[in-house]
């Protein structure tokens, strides 16, 4: 049962062993007996430290085991089921984020919001300006508006240049945040978690701000910086 229970459960299910375990090569064990991930290959993350942090998801479970409450397990199993078999083709699926990234799509009034937006995402630009030698076109709105092709193909390399496992913790950096600056950002320890964070949800803090806190948007809310915490947690665990 150890080797497929996580990837048949839809929900929560009763703990059917009594501990975890992280054996040579990383393989998670489950009271000695080895965890597959849902596509049956054996969950065993490249590095130590990883390995470790999945263990101890499993054995933080109670009485039952609750996949959403295992991030690190859920992200390496993604890293090895759907990332590694087209590496290429998951990280282009990523860095076409820059050629409409959030930071270069600003509200011209309120002044106010446009004063915030200004004053968290210019600075990640001129970062990533130097970075890797790029410039951005900056649109009034949210009409597309194209980026230079150099902007385009040089923030392209940058997630090309990652393996599975780092693609796999930069996924929901970009796809919860809405920008791949913020992300790249982020990844290589220019920024930290709540500065991204809050660059990422500068127009939901002025809503919040001028209208008041909606309970279900601030779960909705919750639970995606739930999610990109996760991935930045993940990246941490990996070797710089």
């Amino acid at each position: 049962m150890a080797g497929g229970a996580l990837a048949d459960a839809a929900g929560r299910m009763k703990r059917f062993y009594k501990a975890a375990s992280v054996a040579e090569g990383n393989r998670i064990l489950l009271d000695g007996r080895p965890v597959k991930t849902p596509g049956r290959a054996d969950l065993a993350p490249p590095h130590a430290a990883l390995a470790n942090a999945i263990a101890a998801e499993w054995n933080a479970q109670g009485e039952t085991v609750d996949p959403r409450s295992m991030p690190m397990t859920g992200l390496a199993n993604a890293a090895i089921d759907r990332i590694a078999p087209d590496t290429d083709a998951f990280a282009r699926s990523l860095a076409v984020y820059g050629e409409s990234d959030l930071l270069c799509y600003r509200a011209d009034r309120p002044a106010p919001l446009a004063a915030l937006q200004a004053e968290h995402w210019d600075p990640l630009l001129v970062w990533a300006r130097r970075r890797y030698d790029i410039d951005f076109a900056i649109a009034d709105g949210v009409i597309h508006t194209p980026q230079p092709q150099h902007t385009v193909d040089q923030l392209a390399q940058a997630v090309l240049a990652r393996d599975a496992f780092q693609l796999a913790g930069l996924s929901p950096l970009v796809t919860v945040g809405g920008s791949l600056v913020i992300a790249l950002a982020l990844a290589e320890g220019a920024i930290n978690l709540d500065a991204a964070w809050a660059a990422a949800t500068v127009d939901e803090a002025w809503q919040a701000g001028k209208w008041g806190e909606d309970a279900e948007a601030v779960q909705a809310l919750a639970s995606r910086r739930a999610d990109f915490a996760a991935g930045h947690r993940f990246l941490t665990l990996l070797p710089a």
